[in-house]
């Protein structure tokens, strides 16, 4: 029987942040099969790596040992005839000082399909990144990048005539670089930066001339890096502040604090719910893996909500908890052809600021919004005499506000209760929440509720290949959305380290970034 036919993929890594490689990239690297990169590529990119994937790593770090590229391309054919979907994981781009000329020339000598994917060379985003642009229409009309691994072999006295020059691996050469500059001409005052680490959370800068920048960074390892030259240096100033010019800068443009720089927070929400908080995670500097622990659906059945919608004429309160129970109870009464003039006369309840959200964004206000945030606090604070209220409440289907509904009946209300969607436990776990995991990448998991708690360590039992040692919580932060959620998290994890004080993804978001500043400042 003829092994299934392999496939090589090279492709281009990026600068290092995963979120500046492709989708094309991050497709492959979910789906790969076997993996060989170079040294310089990133423990958050081989997250995106399922677990069976088998990775092979060929060093590629100047100045340290690799695997020879007569070995590389062997290996590339080999798995590629074992009927293997291979990637082969170059920093930045493939093609930009990759070296995939002699790999391409094995796969195709040896009957090996191939395909190249590109990726942000280093040369383009440490510049950008930086806060310099490489073209202006005054400064400069254009603009070389070269390597600096051989200095030798460049022609230095073409190369001081460009305006602005880009080099690579220059940061063992730097005496070298300067020193050839300024032998054919160049002015000891022109600008130069040095950007090393390029979109790492450990992004570092030198700004200097070129009379100066070897004192700057005497002392210091600068590889790798990206070394930019010429006028176009100044215009970082004007573009992101004077105050930023120092040697240690946010690896972004950007006025937004990078509070969570360094940090991989795993976000249990369902997928439908989870961009916005994962979004602005991220714009805080954190890296973001979406592990949704919560899968939200219709209920089994219509029949009790729908029975409700036809009667609403008879309820005095409805009552929403969830932006969830908002949009499903709006869409099963647009399905019964019914619209928000529909609930005249009957008051509204709403637990939460989303969930006021989600209904003003059917032009409703509440009526009513508990302080606290929280549903157990509608019948400590409601603004109405309760007997005899008949109060319309949908919820998940799987129930879990007992308590309010026992102390409604208590206090005389009639609550009727309809299932309007489901929330049930996801099948799987996508491979880069699994990687993360296990390569204990993870600083800090989130909840939003008790049930994705329950959901979460399901879960982590279901995954065996895991391998999680019995301490694998110890340095990793857990962060509630509140005290219910917290009581979830002490019985199942054990421990609870960030509370939101209030009640709100917003109100986590910030408790997260105290623990992250106080963490820091230890």
């Amino acid at each position: 029987m003829k092994n299934p036919k392999g496939k090589v993929y090279l492709v281009g890594a990026g600068p290092g942040d995963c979120d500046l490689m492709t989708v094309r990239s991050h497709k492959l690297l979910s789906q790969a099969e076997v993996l060989i990169y170079d040294a310089l590529i990133d423990i958050p990119q081989l997250e995106l790596i399922p677990v069976t994937c088998r990775k092979i790593e060929v060093g590629k770090r100047g100045g340290k040992p690799s695997t020879q590229q007569q070995e590389i391309n062997r290996l590339l054919v080999e798995q590629c005839k074992l009927g293997k979907q291979v990637v082969r994981l170059k920093s930045g781009d493939p093609f930009i000082f990759g070296r995939s000329s002699s790999e391409i020339q094995a796969l195709i000598t040896a009957g090996c399909e191939f395909e190249v994917v590109p990726g942000i060379s280093s040369a383009l985003a440490a510049p950008m990144l930086a806060g310099i642009p490489l073209t202006d229409p005054v400064m400069s009309r254009c603009f070389a990048v070269m390597s600096a691994h051989e200095t030798d072999a460049l022609e230095w006295e073409a190369l001081v005539r460009i305006e602005t020059l880009v080099i690579l691996m220059g940061g063992r050469n730097l005496s070298e670089i300067i020193w050839q500059l300024q032998k054919h001409g160049r002015s000891p005052e022109t600008p130069i930066a040095i950007i090393r680490d390029c979109s790492r959370p450990e992004q570092k800068i030198w700004i200097g001339t070129l009379f100066n920048i070897l004192q700057q960074t005497a002392g210091q390892s600068l590889s790798p890096c990206a070394i930019v030259i010429g006028e176009v240096v100044r215009l970082r100033e004007y573009l992101i502040g004077s105050e930023n010019t120092n040697m240690s800068v946010t690896p972004v443009i950007s006025n937004n604090s990078q509070q969570l720089a360094g940090k991989t927070i795993l976000v249990t929400r369902a997928a439908s719910q989870s961009n916005q908080f994962s979004d602005r995670l991220q714009q805080l500097g954190a890296r973001a893996i979406e592990m949704p622990a919560l899968v939200i659906g219709a209920p089994s059945t219509w029949e009790p909500l729908d029975r409700a919608i036809a009667q609403l004429s008879s309820f005095h309160w409805l009552i929403l908890t969830s932006h969830n129970a908002v949009d499903w109870f709006f869409q099963r009464l647009q399905a019964k052809g019914k619209d928000a003039r529909s609930l005249c006369g009957i008051k509204i309840a709403v637990v939460g600021k989303k969930t006021a959200e989600s209904l003003r964004s059917h032009s409703l206000q509440p009526d009513f919004i508990p302080p606290n945030f929280v549903a157990d606090s509608l019948i400590e604070n409601f603004p109405d005499n309760l007997q005899n209220c008949k109060i319309l409440f949908p919820r998940v289907e799987s129930g879990g506000r007992e308590v309010l509904v026992k102390e409604f009946t208590a206090k005389g209300a009639q609550v009727i209760e309809v299932p309007a969607y489901q929330s049930c436990c996801p099948e799987t776990v996508a491979p880069i929440a699994l990687a993360a995991l296990q390569n204990q990448a993870v600083n800090i998991i989130t909840f939003a509720s008790s049930k994705t708690v329950h959901n979460f360590c399901h879960l982590i039992e279901k995954n065996p290949e895991l391998s999680l040692s019995e301490d694998w919580l110890e340095n990793v932060c857990i962060a509630s959305i509140g005290p219910e959620t917290s009581k979830s998290c002490l019985k199942l994890l054990g421990k609870v380290d960030v509370e939101a004080t209030e009640y709100t993804l917003d109100g986590l978001t910030e408790a997260i970034v105290q623990w992250a500043t106080k963490y820091q400042t230890l």
